[in-house]
């Protein structure tokens, strides 16, 4: 993780866990990141794991009431941070629902973390029951130069 000193650029949005924040959230980072240096498959899929990460507060974290997500962008010198963490629901058992599966249930097939691993140069997910999730997701620099960088 970089220091205060290595962060160029951060971003703390906090959110009401409604669906329609979901793309609020996801513009406000791809906008970020399309300052530094990704290029435009990179902002998009920047957008697609944010939008995943955002989503399962939404739909898992808070699936009994609202609450409040918190997601934090940081440019570093490398690359762009992303942290979203909930208070909600949390997970008992993280690896599981990392694990890809099919299966009757849409919202539980474990696609979102999937995406999210395919798409970013590194995932880590902390959750504890009653306690809720934080999603810390890592997308490195691939080009040398460019607007903001």
């Amino acid at each position: 993780m970089a220091s205060e000193a290595d962060v160029r650029n951060r971003v703390h949005i906090e959110v009401d866990s409604v669906p329609e924040n979901i793309g609020l959230v996801r513009l406000a980072v791809a906008g970020m990141a399309a300052h530094a240096r990704f290029t435009l498959a990179e902002v998009e899929e920047i957008k697609v794991a944010v939008s995943e990460a955002v989503s399962n507060s939404v739909i898992h974290g808070y699936r009994d009431g609202r609450g409040v997500i918190k997601v934090t962008a940081v440019l570093e010198p490398g690359g762009m941070r992303v942290t979203v963490r909930d208070e909600g629901s949390g997970m008992a058992d993280v690896e599981e629902c990392r694990r890809a599966r099919g299966g009757g249930d849409p919202e539980r097939m474990g696609l979102g973390f999937m995406f999210m691993e395919s798409l970013m140069d590194s995932l880590e997910v902390e959750s504890s029951p009653g306690r809720g999730t934080t999603v810390r997701m890592f997308k490195a620099f691939t080009r040398e130069a460019g607007p903001g960088g």
